[in-house]
């Protein structure tokens, strides 16, 4: 889905403030306030503030893509395929904490099923794709196969999960690529074959 400038503006006003104030401040009178536009003019981009909602879900969808098809995936072994995804993921995060404070809150969108099948798309789109990459790994013996694929993905990827997490409950206060490089680090000697 591709979104006017107004729209991306929009959504990252929507984004801050689901971030700073909570999903219950998100209106479309505090979208229009923080932008500087009249009410009406948001409903001319969006029908409504769950559209909106679906729209933050669909630019993360979009951005996370980007994150899981990285062209120079394709030079590396799978244990650094998987090592390059950590490194986009965290590097995104960083760059947009707002962003990682809405997605990781997945709790806010349970509610409405249009928005919690947008949130389990995103999950499971992440999980074919580790999971793809440890079955590629297995069979090319640079990742230990005596661990079922599904169980490795979700150490993957819960691992990430959590990190990303700690560091929004931390309030951003410590270096998630750091910490980040570290936990996969430990995960890379965990689930290497050698």
């Amino acid at each position: 889905m591709n979104f006017t400038k107004r729209q991306e503006e929009i959504i990252n006003v929507s984004i801050n403030i689901i971030a700073e104030m909570g999903i219950q401040n998100l209106t479309i009178k505090n979208i229009s306030k923080a932008i500087g536009i009249s009410e009406p003019a948001i409903y001319r981009h969006f029908e409504s503030k769950m559209d909106i909602l679906l729209a933050i879900l669909s630019y993360f969808k979009k951005s996370n893509s980007i994150v899981l098809e990285t062209p120079n995936l394709e030079n590396e072994n799978t244990i650094q395929q998987i090592g390059s995804i950590y490194s986009n993921h965290f590097k995104q995060f960083k760059k947009n904490h707002a962003l990682a404070s809405v997605i990781f809150s997945e709790d806010i969108f349970k509610n409405d099923k249009r928005l919690s099948k947008k949130v389990a798309s995103i999950m499971q789109s992440n999980n074919i794709v580790i999971s793809e990459i440890i079955e590629t790994g297995q069979e090319n013996n640079e990742i230990r196969n005596d661990i079922p694929v599904d169980e490795l993905a979700l150490i993957i990827m819960g691992a990430l999960r959590l990190i990303v997490k700690k560091w929004r409950m931390a309030n951003f206060s410590f270096d998630l690529e750091k910490e980040g490089t570290n936990l996969w680090n430990s995960i890379e000697k965990t689930i290497s074959k050698k």
